[in-house]
This record gives C-alpha cells, sequence and structure tokens, in this order.
C-alpha cells in the first residue's frame, strides 16, 4: 500500500472520529448559549489566505447524483485523473450499486448511517454486510463488491472515500468477469 495514501486515510479517519466526538461538545455549546445569551466563542475572524489554507463552505461543495437514490461529493482532486482525491457517497436506504471492480485501491470510513456491503459475484441483498459509522474499509483493486443501503435503514449510509487516480470502476456479470462498457 502506498505510504502517503495509508497516512491519509488514517488522517482522515481520526479527523472523522473527532468531528464524531465532537458533535455533543457542539451541542452542549449550544444549549449554554440558549441558555445564557452569551457566545462561547470569540466572533470568527476573516476567511483564511486560500493561498495558505483553501476553505471550500459546505455551500460549494460540488455533488453529483439524485437525491434520495445515491450521491457523490467531491472534496479534493479528481478520481478520474492523477493523484489523491477525496470524495463523500451518500447512499438512501433502498439503493445499491452493482457487482463491479476497480482498478485502484479506495479507503473508506463510514461517517454516519450503515453501509451494507457484499462481495457477491451475484446481486442479492441477502449477501450484504452491515458496515456501521465509525469502521475503515477498504476496496482492494481487481476485487468484486457492490455496496449501498439497505431499505429500511433511517438513515443514508455517508462515507468518505480516499484514493488515488485515475481509478477505473468495471461491472461484472454473475461469474465475476467484465462485462462490456456501455
Amino acid at each position: 500500500m502506498n505510504p502517503t495514501l495509508k497516512s491519509a486515510l488514517i488522517a482522515f479517519a481520526a479527523i472523522a472520529a473527532l468531528s464524531a466526538g465532537c458533535a455533543a461538545s457542539a451541542q452542549t455549546k449550544a444549549q449554554t448559549e440558549a441558555q445564557t445569551g452569551a457566545t462561547v466563542d470569540d466572533p470568527p475572524g476573516p476567511l483564511p489566505d486560500p493561498s495558505h489554507v483553501p476553505v471550500v463552505l459546505p455551500k460549494d461543495i460540488k455533488c453529483v447524483g439524485t437525491v434520495g437514490v445515491q450521491q457523490t461529493c467531491t472534496l479534493f482532486g479528481d478520481p478520474s485523473k492523477p493523484g489523491l482525491y477525496g470524495v463523500i457517497y451518500k447512499w438512501w436506504p433502498g439503493h445499491f450499486s452493482r457487482p463491479h471492480f476497480h482498478d485502484q485501491d479506495r479507503f473508506a470510513y463510514v461517517i454516519s448511517g450503515t453501509w451494507w456491503v457484499s462481495t457477491s459475484n451475484v446481486y442479492d441483498e441477502r449477501t450484504t454486510y452491515p458496515v456501521h459509522a465509525g469502521t475503515v474499509s477498504i476496496d482492494v483493486k481487481n476485487t468484486v463488491h457492490w455496496d449501498g443501503a439497505r431499505a429500511g435503514e433511517k438513515e443514508p449510509a455517508v462515507l468518505e472515500l480516499v484514493g488515488i487516480g485515475p481509478v477505473k470502476t468495471v461491472q461484472v456479470d454473475e461469474n465475476g468477469r467484465p462485462k462490456a462498457p456501455r
């Protein structure tokens, strides 16, 4: 495994775990401010110089796909181009990919919800395994899998994927052989 990529995955998993733990702190802060009428923090300063610390606001994160089905949101880089990339996948309940593989390793951290994964060549939701928030997983290159969120879940499965591009996704038939591109 590429040491830079491994380090990036560890860093992103740590950041995501910290942000999940900080949600309770933010809630406590909000309750304190509501009760006292005072703000806990000083007002924010100016946006950092983007040549030193580029900041992408949530409203500016580009997403493709369909809300209520599946979306991919690019955080940095581009999976279709050379170099490190990071994306957020959102799988709404009842929606799955079909059996496929990638030609590069991809590293996933489940941010929220339950991500259901199978390594079967055959699409059958009974073969999926629940991967819960806080879990790290690897899509090992050239190995078949498929994933999504089962119907009945209360929230979408949201995961961050980090990898080195370009990465290709290849759909497979029930024997695990690549299908002809559409």
